[in-house]
């Protein structure tokens, strides 16, 4: 990086600022100074608005004591959006029993008024999601989320007609289950995927990049299921400090079949037959056919 980003950032004798993995959305660098490490997050030729969300959901774990990077600065340098967090030292393993009780901790934190969506809009690379408050959490997931992820496939070419046809079956499905459930607004990390936790030295876990917002913890319950990381004792734990509901089994599908959509979104037809399979499996497992 050059001198600017040096002169601008908030911090005292920076040593070094090297490159690190960080993820498919974000750049991401290690930043030395004599007294402290710190990571840093940049999107290019993007508004400081880039990481609003994240920030306040940040914010929103350090205020509910759940184990996250803190938030030294935002803004811009040189039309480029940053984030300078903390840095946390990752250990070899932890415990996936401590890792469900986190989770279920954060489920616990609710919209004081029983309101679905978040502040701030989702900005992703590829889609973004309003996130407007609403008091059903048919609307922010499946017209909101769903819908909007069925228009942006149209638009790609990436579904055909018996694709949306599929589809409209569905979301017939998962309006009637949701509407017969009874879901509850809680805190998000809203992108709860293998990637997105570590372990710290002293085995304890800790979440990162959230997309927050207040919805059915179903949702990040059914993303952990997608690519794997969490073992049984993860579900384990968590069922057992926040039991799930009768017919989670079902439900979870309808949010596997959001983050495929997602990814078919983001990384084309390789997902197609994995999406194509996450609608049949709803429509077959239907308990009112």
């Amino acid at each position: 990086m050059n001198s600017a980003w040096q002169e601008h950032l908030p911090l005292q004798h920076i040593k070094s600022i090297s490159p690190v993995s960080g993820g498919d959305v974000n750049e991401a660098f290690r930043v030395e100074t004599d007294d402290d490490i710190y990571f840093l997050l940049v999107q290019r030729q993007r508004s400081d608005s880039f990481y609003a969300a994240e920030i306040e959901g940040l914010n929103l774990f350090e205020r509910a004591n759940i184990t996250a990077p803190k938030v030294i600065d935002s803004g811009v340098i040189e039309e480029d959006a940053y984030l300078l967090l903390t840095f946390l030292d990752e250990g070899v393993s932890g415990s996936q029993k401590a890792l469900g009780e986190l989770v279920a901790h954060m489920h616990r934190q609710y919209q004081p008024n029983q309101q679905f969506g978040f502040d701030l809009p989702y900005e992703g690379g590829d889609i973004s999601f309003d996130n407007q408050w609403t008091d059903s959490w048919i609307v922010l997931f499946v017209e909101k989320r769903l819908d909007k992820l069925k228009e942006r496939l149209s638009q790609l070419g990436l579904w055909t007609e018996d694709d949306l046809a599929k589809y409209e079956t569905t979301r017939k499905v998962i309006v009637h289950e949701l509407e017969n459930h009874d879901s509850e607004p809680s805190l998000l990390h809203g992108d709860l995927w293998g990637g997105n936790y570590m372990f710290l030295t002293d085995g304890s876990p800790a979440l990162f990049d959230p997309a927050p917002l207040y919805g059915d913890r179903e949702f990040d319950i059914g993303i952990t299921t997608v690519f794997g990381g969490f073992t049984e004792a993860f579900y384990d734990a968590y069922h057992e400090v926040y039991p799930m509901c009768e017919g989670v089994e079902r439900r979870l599908e309808f949010y596997r079949l959001y983050l495929l959509m997602v990814h078919l979104v983001k990384f084309g037809s390789m997902y197609a037959s994995s999406v194509s399979r996450s609608m049949q499996q709803i429509i077959d497992d239907d308990p009112n056919e």
